[in-house]
Order: C-alpha cells, then structure tokens, then sequence
C-alpha cells in the first residue's frame, strides 16, 4: 500500500481502521491473559474470582485543597491534575497561583 498515495480522506479511513485494530488487539490480548489465568487457578483448585478477592487495594489518602476559588471559596483544588475551569480563568486574567493559595 502506497500511503503517500491516499487522499486526505482515505488516510483518515485508514487511520479510523487502525485505531479500532489496536483496541480490539488489547482486548483480544487482555481475555487471553485472563483465560491463562483462570486455566492456572482451575489446575490448583481454586475459581479464578475467589484469588481476585484477595488482592488488597490500598485506599487513596485525601489531599488537602491547596488553592481556592477567590470568587466562590468553595471550589478548591489540590494542585494536583488538571487545573479547573477557573484557575485557568484566574491565571488568564493575570493572576498567580500563590493568589489562589488557602
């Protein structure tokens, strides 16, 4: 296939089919790995949904609001992620982070 060939549109075309191929691949992959698994737990007695319950999710731990809305005090941000809405408008309007400081 001469890509340097193809229209704007049939590069869009392709680019569509490649993306739904990469998705379906990493599913495909994902049912493999847990059909392994779940052969695997089968061998030594056990169902593969009773070993999954035993792996420990550790809870998050809460992050204190480090910036505050100057307008309405009640929107805060941790400084993590991204920024809301209006930080951005508060940084655009020419004001600083440490502005925004609790």
């Amino acid at each position: 296939m001469d890509i340097d060939a193809l229209s704007l549109n049939e590069l869009k075309a392709l680019r569509s089919k490649v993306d739904r191929a990469i998705v379906t691949y990493e599913e495909r992959k994902k049912k493999e790995a847990f059909a392994e698994l779940d052969e695997i737990a089968r061998k030594m007695g056990y169902p593969l949904a009773e070993i999954l319950t035993m792996v420990e999710t550790k809870p998050r731990k809460t992050v204190a609001a480090k910036y505050a809305n100057p307008a309405n005090p009640s929107e805060t941000w941790t400084g993590r992620g991204r920024k809301p809405k209006w930080v951005e408008a508060a940084l655009a309007s020419g004001k600083s982070l440490e502005d925004l400081t609790i």
